[in-house]
């Protein structure tokens, strides 16, 4: 029984799937939702004035924020009650590890869609939850 999903969202496409998905779970598990997004860790590119940098990380954060907000909103409207969680830096490390805290049953997340060979020589973030979770993970196609 999954009574805690931990849905990880990026703001691709394959989110919407995601989320479809994590409504179809926890209706059916009546479980809670608790929505997460991890903003990229920004690297200061070569010629950019450091005073920009507060602005470019707060717009980024913002981004990310809303981008949470407005998951919560879409399954408000369907009824279910939503937690959201907001982090920078490594996706994989941080999702297993907040799901570890948390001590949630399964963590939704989706795959990138990038092709065996790219995947591989790549990785992915859902591949690498997969293999560091000690949870079940679901990747969502």
């Amino acid at each position: 029984m999954f009574n805690k999903i931990l849905v990880a969202i990026d703001s691709s496409t394959m989110s919407k799937k995601v989320l479809e998905t994590a409504m179809q779970f926890a209706n059916d598990q009546q479980a809670e939702i608790t929505l997460m997004h991890v903003g990229k860790e920004f690297i200061l590119p070569q010629g950019v004035v450091v005073a920009d940098i507060t602005t470019i990380k707060r717009e980024m954060r913002q981004m990310g924020i809303d981008l949470l907000d407005s998951a919560k909103a879409d399954l408000a409207k369907q009824g279910f009650e939503v937690e959201t969680y907001y982090t920078e830096g490594s996706a994989p490390r941080l999702i297993v590890g907040y799901a570890t805290k948390e001590q949630f049953d399964i963590i939704i997340i989706g795959s990138r869609g990038l092709g065996n060979i790219k995947e591989m020589m790549l990785g992915s973030v859902s591949h690498k939850v997969s293999k560091l979770s000690t949870c079940p993970v679901l990747i969502v196609k």
